[in-house]
């Protein structure tokens, strides 16, 4: 068992998440169960999945968790992208959140090929 909160990929989606619904807190109000959901949604799936990774017992656990996350993170990448495409995110706004999702990417990808590497031993 891993403590999550110790964990800089836990610790950068989690802050991604807080800006996502700092971004979303503006979107149409007919959105509201719709795209605003799902990305909030979504974003949220990514530090959770991590945490619950963390919990679990051993390195494969984890690493499915992982690659659990960095679907979410995928979703949120697409979903960022319709915000913009339909003017609920300025050009600005969704390129710093793009970016981060694309850190959070990398990162859980580095993860992932670290924990399997360390189960080719």
């Amino acid at each position: 068992m891993k403590a999550f909160r110790d964990l800089q990929v836990w610790e950068k989606s989690h802050q991604l998440t807080l800006a996502i619904y700092s971004a979303t807190s503006n979107f149409p109000r007919e959105e509201r169960f719709g795209l605003k959901s799902q990305m909030r949604r979504s974003s949220s799936s990514i530090p959770a999945n991590i945490a619950e990774g963390c919990g679990r017992n051993g390195d494969n656990e984890l690493r499915r968790f992982l690659e659990i996350a960095t679907g979410s993170a995928s979703e949120l990448e697409y979903h960022l992208l319709l915000a913009r495409d339909l003017n609920m995110l300025e050009q600005p706004n969704y390129e710093q959140l793009n970016q981060q999702t694309c850190e959070v990417k990398k990162m859980l990808s580095a993860f992932i090929q670290k924990l399997r590497t360390k189960d080719n031993r």
